[in-house]
């Protein structure tokens, strides 16, 4: 009997934790089967993805570059439609389907590390308006938040989020961003800012309400300086690993038919995984 096995497809893919994520659960569960990294060019991607199940595999997840390149590779459900992006690709009935369970991921995190996050929410801030920033407004639409104010360094970009999602999102030029934070109740940040690398975030979380939520993302480092600035002004903080591991299990579930749990202990795990990076 041939193995059963997924992968990852990205370019550059070396610094995914998917297998780590996933090897892990099939351990737990005692399923017999294998996770690999996929290094794949954006002029193979096209041929890879038409010879996925030839390859041995029944599914994958996508990371950068790929995510909205696969969309027109595959079938995608209306919620990889309406982010414009997809993350996880599997087969159902001998065709191959698409979907982005980012969404599930940003929303299971905050319901995770924040779990009254939503409670009588009105006004959310976004910084950044790719392709994560797509997933993150689509999750607060469905919470039914009013006012999602999207702050991007290309104020055509962010204008764009409101010709995709309605008028619920207010598109805010970068050097706004202080101005629009007064008295919003939760700040999410999908820019690179902070990343290990990358410059730092400019923001005063001075201006946000009281008891208001930061979310960052970026999970290298896993307590970003956005958090950190956070959690010294006693605010609720989500880190972008919680993301990372909830919107996995959406992806392994299709794969591999079992919805598996996130614990402790595979967040210790890849929190061990990332010291140092």
């Amino acid at each position: 009997m041939e193995l059963k096995a997924a992968c990852v497809i990205g370019w550059p893919v070396e610094h995914s934790r998917s297998p780590l994520i996933h090897t892990y659960w099939l351990r737990q569960l005692g399923i017999t089967a294998d996770y690999r990294r996929e290094a794949v060019p954006p002029d193979r991607l096209a041929e890879f993805v038409a010879h996925l199940g030839d390859r041995g595999y029944v599914g994958a997840n996508v990371t950068v570059p790929h995510k909205e390149a696969v969309m027109r590779l595959s079938r995608p459900d209306a919620l990889a439609q309406a982010v414009g992006a997809a993350n996880t690709l599997w087969f159902e009935d001998g065709v191959l389907r698409a979907t982005n369970t980012d969404v599930e991921g940003f929303v299971a995190s905050l319901d995770a590390a924040v779990p009254a996050w939503s409670a009588g929410l009105d006004t959310a801030v976004v910084l950044g308006a790719g392709g994560a920033a797509r997933a993150v407004v689509f999750g607060l639409r469905e919470r039914g938040l009013r006012h999602i104010r999207v702050v991007n360094r290309s104020f055509d970009r962010a204008a764009a989020m409101r010709a995709r999602f309605g008028d619920a999102v207010v598109p805010v030029a970068w050097d706004q961003r202080n101005d629009v934070l007064a008295g919003a109740r939760l700040l999410v940040n999908t820019t690179t800012l902070g990343m290990t690398g990358q410059e730092a975030l400019d923001v005063d979380l001075a201006r946000l309400a009281a008891h208001a939520v930061v979310a960052d993302i970026v999970y290298s480092p896993l307590a970003t300086p956005l958090l950190a600035a956070a959690r010294a002004r006693g605010l609720a903080a989500a880190d972008g690993l919680g993301m990372l591991l909830y919107q996995a299990r959406g992806a392994f579930m299709r794969f591999f038919g079992t919805r598996p749990e996130v614990t402790a202990g595979l967040r210790a795990l890849v929190e061990a995984d990332l010291v140092g990076v």
